[in-house]
């Protein structure tokens, strides 16, 4: 469950990141007061249009009966990859965000048109939601009945953790500063999106399209067993394996020197 707790909880500090600047700014400036319906509109479609995803993911896997697996394997490398691109576009534009959100709520409110505040609100809303789906979708398409109880639990834990996290960072940096907490989640997130990847190719070693090359290579369940309670929760937030196989190992080393490439051609693009 502790994939589930970490996802909600950091997809939905960012979504309050968004729609709490936005809120702010209309408190601090009467003339901005007006966009307020527009905005909770904005985070009510936002709501729905994760939720269609989340209805559609599951109708287009029914209808994919015999091609589940596959189907699984797509999610599972598309989720790695969305992490591996959030991570990247927050470094990006996480240091300007708060003034190119108030730059055009300025620009709304002059204007008196909000329906840019509530496209905004709903692509943030959607956007994280929809993550959280795509992140997750391996896990609820397999869960039995008593599992989706406990990942709901997580869940709720999550939204709330993220509640408590977002009002201790606007605070100001006297507990927790937003970069401190960009920088621990952006490595958490990172290994996660390996745990993903290599989930992925393992399922494609068990359907026999990539071959395991040697299995296992080592044992090292005497230190920390992944099927363990302790063990499940750090092999699904890292990648761990106890026995891994060969090719399981060639993937994570592919999967950092692809993260490792990717920022030095973003950290080139910067400077340039």
């Amino acid at each position: 469950m502790g994939q589930v707790l970490f996802i909600v909880w950091r997809e939905s500090v960012e979504a309050l990141l968004v729609v709490g600047i936005l809120n702010a700014w209309m408190n601090q400036n009467p003339e901005g007061r007006a966009g307020k319906p527009w905005l909770w509109a904005g985070v009510g479609l936002g709501l729905a249009l994760a939720v269609g995803l989340a209805m559609a993911l599951f109708s287009a896997s029914s209808l994919m009966a015999g091609s589940q697996d596959v189907f699984q394997v797509v999610m599972e490398f598309m989720a790695s990859g969305l992490i591996v691109q959030m991570v990247l576009w927050m470094r990006e534009h996480g240091r300007t965000l708060k003034k190119e959100l108030e730059a055009g709520l300025a620009d709304n409110a002059r204007q008196a048109n909000w329906w840019g505040v509530t496209i905004l609100a709903a692509i943030a809303i959607a956007r994280e939601g929809s993550e959280t789906v795509i992140f997750l979708y391996g896990m609820l398409g397999s869960a039995d009945g008593d599992t989706l109880w406990r990942m709901s639990g997580a869940a709720a834990m999550g939204l709330a953790l993220a509640g408590l996290t977002f009002y201790i960072l606007q605070l100001g940096g006297k507990v927790l500063s937003w970069r401190l907490f960009f920088r621990v989640t952006e490595i958490m997130l990172l290994l996660l999106g390996a745990s993903l990847f290599l989930s992925g190719v393992e399922k494609l070693i068990s359907m026999e399209i990539l071959p395991a090359l040697v299995d296992p290579v080592w044992d090292s369940s005497f230190l920390l067993d992944d099927m363990s309670p302790a063990g499940g929760v750090v092999a699904s937030l890292t990648g761990y394996r106890a026995h891994p196989a060969l090719m399981s190992l060639l993937a994570y080393a592919v999967f950092w020197s692809g993260v490792a490439m990717l920022f030095r051609w973003r950290q080139r693009r910067v400077m340039a």
